[in-house]
């Protein structure tokens, strides 16, 4: 058998390699396919969050004062501790209010002795004035001090009532049931010389508001979307939470009670105001908080991880997945943050792929290997992930990766 021919073959493959190799054309591997992840874009029920920062007040305060002057004799409470409705407080001297009720009712029983007197002569003269026996000017005179007897009567009343009622002063009560804090003054203290004198505060602080403040613009927008139905009202009663200094949640919910209508003219900002229980008085007035309260609902809203959204100057765009897992550029318009992610308003399509991760790696019209992207925030809890059907999504995303899985 004759081997020539084939290592013939053969010198001839060695000679080429040997000149490919000498002129310096080494053999390329093929090109590597760059592997990104991404969603399919699914319309949703998604909850519209606000999170807002504020200051806790007091439910009811009452600043304690001196109603009538005097020398403070008695503090009758202990600094911080819980006073009641109607329970004193301070005891100012009150001997001159007493004497002012014994004045008051002595000078009420001289008027009243002269009604009588007055009322007296008045019937007398009644008869008399008909038969000419007095003259009409006298029985006229009869009427006017029967009259002026009453009045007296009217003024000696009021004052004495008016007594009575400074000597109540004396006792210094508290109007609200609540928490008192420091006495600001001791006893022997002249109060309420020229005008009321602070004494202490009394604070209610279960429950307690908490004074929110919110963009006038983003709430005109807000209101504009009710009222085209693109956003819903979640209803009357909202829940509201609460994120105390440290960053600790609070364990009691909340509720919006109320909203103001007059703009602050220097921040561009209107009050909201929510009220929580405090049973346990870990709240206290002046705190700074943060809290979080649902403002709307959007229906079919579409949603993507932040990372996804790619900023320009001239505006926001998306890298999507064609049929053919071909890099496109999408521009979008975003209505908003909720969590980690950006409301699209326009742009996107359910159904769309978009890339969230290798982004670095990927330009317009180039072919990629297509993964689904596994978002770390559902991985433990997707439940808590608000108006996603976590079961719906899974199993879109299982019928598309056999799909991609075939093209690449």
């Amino acid at each position: 058998m004759n081997v020539y021919p084939c290592l013939k073959g053969v010198g001839i493959v060695l000679t080429a390699a040997t000149v490919l190799t000498a002129c310096g054309q080494k053999p390329q591997p093929p090109a590597r396919i760059p592997e990104v992840s991404y969603i399919v874009i699914g319309a949703e029920r998604l909850t519209i969050e606000n999170e807002l920062p504020g200051r806790l007040e007091s439910f009811r305060t009452a600043d304690i004062r001196a109603r009538v002057p005097g020398v403070v004799l008695k503090r009758c409470f202990e600094e911080g501790s819980i006073v009641k409705k109607g329970q004193i407080l301070f005891r100012i001297d009150p001997r001159d209010y007493q004497a002012s009720i014994q004045s008051a009712q002595a000078t009420l029983a001289h008027a009243e002795a002269n009604k009588i007197q007055a009322d007296l002569k008045l019937k007398r003269y009644k008869p008399l004035v008909g038969i000419d026996a007095i003259s009409k000017q006298e029985y006229d005179d009869a009427i006017a001090a029967s009259k002026q007897a009453a009045a007296d009567v009217q003024a000696g009343r009021a004052a004495l009532a008016k007594a009575k009622l400074n000597l109540e002063y004396a006792n210094v009560i508290s109007p609200i049931t609540g928490r008192i804090g420091r006495a600001l003054v001791t006893e022997g203290a002249l109060v309420g010389q020229n005008e009321p004198t602070l004494l202490a505060t009394v604070q209610q602080i279960d429950p307690m508001y908490l004074n929110l403040t919110r963009s006038s613009t983003e709430l005109i927008k807000m209101h504009q979307q009710l009222l085209n139905g693109s956003l819903q009202n979640p209803g009357n009663s909202i829940p509201v939470t609460m994120k105390l200094e440290d960053g600790t949640e609070y364990t009691e919910k909340g509720s919006l009670v109320f909203s103001d209508i007059t703009v602050d003219p220097s921040s561009g900002e209107v009050t909201v105001r929510a009220l929580f229980p405090n049973p346990k008085g870990l709240l206290l007035p002046g705190t700074f908080v943060r809290a979080k309260f649902e403002q709307a609902i959007r229906e079919n809203a579409i949603v993507v991880p932040q990372q996804a959204v790619l900023h320009t100057n001239e505006g926001d765009s998306v890298m999507v997945l064609n049929s053919e897992d071909v890099v496109e550029t999408r521009k979008i318009v975003t209505g908003g943050i909720q969590g980690t992610r950006f409301i699209v308003t326009e742009g996107l399509e359910p159904g769309d792929k978009v890339i969230v991760e290798g982004l670095q790696k990927v330009k317009p019209g180039i072919k990629v290997k297509a993964v689904p992207w596994e978002d770390p925030e559902k991985k433990d809890t997707p439940e808590q992930i608000q108006g996603v059907a976590p079961v719906e999504k899974t199993e879109k995303a299982e019928e598309k990766q056999p799909q991609a899985a075939a093209k690449n």
